[in-house]
């Protein structure tokens, strides 16, 4: 009977632990709203980060709830209204992983002059996607979420994904390396779709 109850009692406790972790986790979580264009905010040059800290490791966790929030695999911070050289991406969740990365006050140090075509679309202009060349490979430099300086190698989607992130540090959207018609269409489609959101 003690057995019993001991073992009752314990499931409870693990039970009553496992409930005040996932509230500890979502408290900690902060999903911020995603700026869409034409928005002037996303036209900004981004601030180099003086310091990293544990405000803009906030920034970061946060940037990647947002991201996750939305199925996306990279966010500038930019987009969520901060105008600081930080970005976020997490590639690996194409395969059902998390494996988010940090890039902060990235710097493009070589691009190769073999350029590559790929479909793109961007949290900021959603539903939106199309064509863009870019250099196939590059190099970056960066800090990570610990301060440390680092050198990638990038091709395939994580060159692209950098240098899609990056282009918004720099108040730069994909939908600019289109035509100005095919520009101007997405962004009517985008005004519409927010349009019709709001009235429901």
């Amino acid at each position: 009977m003690f057995l019993a109850c001991t073992r009752a009692f314990s499931s409870e406790i693990r039970s009553f632990l496992d409930r005040l972790a996932a509230n500890l986790y979502l408290s900690r979580m902060s999903i911020r709203p995603i700026l869409t264009a034409p928005d002037p905010r996303l036209s900004a040059i981004s601030e180099p980060v003086a310091r990293v800290n544990d405000e803009i490791r906030e920034l970061v966790d946060d940037m990647l709830d947002s991201m996750y929030a939305e199925d996306g695999i990279g966010l500038a911070a930019v987009q969520i209204g901060v105008p600081k050289r930080v970005l976020v991406m997490d590639l690996a969740r194409k395969d059902g992983e998390c494996q988010p990365q940090a890039f902060i006050n990235p710097r493009l140090l070589w691009a190769s002059d073999e350029t590559t075509v790929v479909q793109e679309g961007c949290l900021s202009v959603p539903d939106i996607w199309d064509d863009v060349e870019r250099p196939a490979r590059i190099t970056a430099e960066f800090l990570d979420r610990d301060g440390t300086l680092k050198t990638v190698d990038a091709d395939g989607l994580l060159a692209t994904c950098l240098q899609h992130e990056m282009d918004h540090l720099d108040g730069v959207l994909f939908i600019d390396y289109l035509s100005k018609l095919k520009r101007s269409m997405a962004l009517r489609k985008v005004q519409k779709a927010r349009r019709l959101k709001e009235a429901v």
